[in-house]
C-alpha cells in the first residue's frame, strides 16, 4: 500500500487538530504465547483504540515494542494500523536505531501508507548536539514523510539544536520524555510558532498540568491502550478545568499506577499490556528483554484497574 504523503504542513495541521480533541494513542503490538506476531489480535486492538476517538495513533513505538520487531513484522503492524484508521486520524509510525536503519523502517512505513514518523532515540551511544542534529538531517533527506523527533534518554536538544532541526522542511514537532520544564520552555520559545510539541513522559497524565504551563498541553496516553474510559475522563476534566476530577483520578489511580510501574524496569510497557489482557484484549505477552508482571504485581494491578474504572463509572 503506497500513498502520497499529504505533506508536512497538512499533516502537522491534522495532528494539531487531533491533539486538541483527544489523547495520542500508542497501541500495543500483539504477540502469541510463543512470541510470534498476532496480526488478528493487533487488528482488533487497534480497532478498539480507534473507536475510543484518539487524536492520532502511533503504532510500533515504545509502547508497541518497536525495539523487538523485525522489518516484516513492522510492515504488518503499520499496514494494519493504516487500514484500520482509514484516514480518520493520522498514523505516525515509530522508527529508530542509527539513521541508516531508521531510513529502512521509514521506507517501509511510507510504503504502508503512514502519515508521519516518530524518530525514537538512537541506539546505545551518547552523542554531541551536532550528531543529534545530523541524525535528523540524514533521515529527513531520505524520506518525504514528516518527522517528529523524540527526546528521551541520551537525546536532549538544546534551543540552538531545536532551531536547526525545526528548519528542516519535514521536521514538524518534538515529543518530550525528559520532563525538564526549564529546558522544555526554552525549546518552545526557540521553535517556530507552528512547531508541534507534546508530552511523552511515562504515564504522561501525572505531569500534564505542569507541561501545559509551558505551552505543551498535548500528551500521549499509555492508559488509553487499556482503559480509554479513564484516559478520556482525565482528558476531558483537564481540558474543562475540573480540578476535583483531575485530582481524584491522579490521587486514586495514576499515582498508584506510577508507584507500581516503578517497581520493575520495563513495567511501563509490561503493566500496560497486562492491563489490556485483564480487559480481554488479545495482545499477548511482552517480548524479552521485557518481562510480564509477577503474580503479586498483577493482583495489585487488577485491584488498581478496578478502582480506576469505578471512578469513571466503568467496570473491568
Amino acid at each position: 500500500m503506497t500513498t502520497v504523503s499529504a505533506g508536512p504542513v497538512a499533516v502537522a495541521q491534522r495532528l494539531r487538530e487531533g491533539m486538541a480533541v483527544g489523547v495520542l494513542s500508542f497501541p500495543l503490538t500483539a504477540f502469541r504465547d510463543d512470541g510470534s506476531l498476532d496480526p488478528d489480535g493487533f487488528r482488533a486492538h487497534v480497532a478498539e483504540r480507534l473507536a475510543a476517538a484518539p487524536g492520532a495513533v502511533f503504532p510500533a513505538c515504545g509502547t508497541g515494542e518497536f525495539f523487538s520487531l523485525d522489518e516484516d513484522e513492522y510492515r504488518q503492524v503499520v499496514t494494519i494500523t493504516v487500514e484500520e484508521a482509514a484516514g480518520r486520524v493520522p498514523v505516525v509510525a515509530g522508527t529508530g536505531y542509527g539513521w541508516a536503519q531508521a531510513v529502512r523502517f521509514a521506507r517501509i512505513a511510507e510504503d504502508a501508507g503512514a502519515d508521519a514518523l516518530l524518530v525514537l532515540p538512537h541506539y546505545l551511544v551518547a552523542a554531541p548536539q551536532d550528531g543529534l542534529v545530523a541524525q535528523l538531517e540524514q533521515i529527513a533527506a531520505r524520506t518525504p514523510l514528516p518527522l517528529i523527533a523524540y527526546q528521551r534518554g541520551q537525546v536532549a536538544f538544546t534551543a540552538g539544536s531545536l532551531r536547526r532541526i525545526a528548519a528542516l522542511p519535514n521536521v514538524i514537532g518534538l515529543k518530550d520524555g525528559h520532563s525538564d520544564l526549564d529546558r522544555l520552555q526554552r525549546l518552545t520559545l526557540a521553535a517556530p510558532e507552528d512547531f508541534l510539541f507534546f508530552n511523552g513522559a511515562s504515564t504522561a497524565e501525572i505531569q500534564a498540568r505542569a507541561y501545559a504551563t509551558v505551552g505543551v498541553p498535548a500528551y500521549s496516553s499509555a492508559v488509553h491502550a487499556f482503559a480509554p474510559e479513564i484516559a478520556g475522563a482525565f482528558f476531558t476534566a483537564l481540558r474543562d478545568g475540573d480540578r476535583g476530577t483531575v485530582d481524584k483520578l491522579l490521587r486514586d489511580f495514576y499515582v498508584p499506577l506510577v508507584e507500581l510501574r516503578d517497581r520493575v524496569p520495563g513495567y511501563a510497557v509490561s503493566l500496560v499490556k497486562a492491563a489490556a489482557r485483564l480487559r480481554g484484549h488479545r495482545v499477548g505477552p511482552v517480548r524479552a528483554p521485557l518481562t510480564d508482571p509477577s503474580p503479586a504485581d498483577l493482583a495489585a494491578l487488577t485491584a488498581l484497574l478496578t478502582t480506576g474504572l469505578d471512578l469513571v463509572g466503568a467496570s473491568l
